[in-house]
């Protein structure tokens, strides 16, 4: 990956904390963030004991806050990204845990990044945060937010308690609204937007797909390289750049169901598709289809690398390497 902002900007006595290091997103950004610090200036965490990993671990829960509190002092913390969330879908099946996770336990963070000076913090907010009082086309960066999944509303408090921090005590805290994150490196892990993800594993190794929205159901979507530069682009950017504190939109590309399908289709002649929508469709339907980004581009320097058909070549590339044998590719 290649970076605005040069790696050398923040290295020296950076001591980085991931929570949620094994979903979708912190599974990548882990190993990145090695490659720029070092292999032993990056701690992942997660609440997972056995899983194998490639990095320095540590259990936690993030609901455990004196446990919290003694890997920061253990480790020396300087920097959290803090991952750890349940998504939308996983989300509404328990309202009152899904708080907890994504909004009690940040506010805590919150609280422990600021008695413990750390420097700074990243929240990673979502797409989750519009609903039916949003402009659903070049969404702006400033508008309504009136959710309609506990996971966005947590997301929503989850910013303004971001920008709340930083405005009372300067603590540097520094947010993205992702939108429907595609990579290969992991399986779904519970959102709206999986199925873009999901198709391209049913397709390399059954060449059939049942899909679970609607196939003319608009969403915005970024390819995982893209979502993991921009998070550490973020975070290396000047301080006096860094103009929103409660989410930046970020935007790559925009596709329904039927036009992902046509896409891997060209390079799966045989795949095909049915689709069953489900209660996830109501979701999907509550959310912004494109974004405006041009404030994360203006102050950062922003920029997208991938389309629908260049993401779809090399997730079909590095697919078929994964599954060998298996794969009908």
């Amino acid at each position: 990956m290649k970076f605005a902002i040069s790696k050398k900007t923040f290295m020296s006595g950076e001591k980085i904390l991931i929570t949620g290091a094994f979903g979708q997103i912190g599974t990548v950004l882990t190993q990145e963030l090695i490659k720029i610090y070092g292999y032993d200036n990056v701690l992942a965490t997660d609440y997972i004991e056995d899983k194998l990993h490639n990095s320095l671990y540590e259990q936690l829960d993030i609901l455990d806050l004196d446990r919290f509190e003694y890997i920061i002092d253990k480790y020396k913390i300087t920097q959290i990204y803090h991952m750890a969330a349940l998504l939308s879908a996983k989300g509404e099946s328990n309202p009152q845990l899904t708080w907890d996770v994504n909004l009690n336990a940040y506010l805590a963070i919150l609280e422990l990044a600021r008695k413990k000076e750390i420097k700074r913090i990243f929240f990673p907010s979502s797409i989750a945060v519009f609903g039916a009082t949003t402009p659903q086309y070049e969404t702006p960066q400033d508008c309504p937010l009136v959710p309609t999944t506990v996971y966005g509303i947590s997301k929503v408090a989850g910013e303004l308690w971001s920008n709340y921090y930083f405005e009372k005590y300067r603590l540097d805290v520094r947010s993205i609204r992702y939108p429907g994150i595609i990579g290969y490196q992991s399986l779904p892990g519970g959102g709206t937007t999986d199925y873009a993800v999901d198709i391209f594993h049913q397709a390399i190794t059954k060449g059939q797909y049942e899909c679970f929205l609607a196939e003319n159901t608009m969403l915005p979507m970024m390819y995982m390289e893209d979502a993991i530069r921009a998070t550490i682009e973020l975070m290396m950017a000047p301080i006096e750049r860094i103009r929103i504190r409660y989410g930046y939109n970020l935007a790559e590309m925009s596709f329904t169901p039927a036009q992902i399908f046509e896409e891997i289709k060209k390079h799966i002649p045989g795949l095909t598709i049915e689709y069953n929508p489900d209660f996830r469709q109501a979701i999907a339907d509550s959310w912004t289809k494109s974004i405006d980004d041009s404030r994360a581009k203006l102050d950062w320097g922003w920029k997208a690398n991938y389309s629908l058909e260049t993401m779809v070549v090399d997730m079909l590339v590095h697919l078929k390497e994964k599954y060998g044998d298996k794969s009908i590719y």
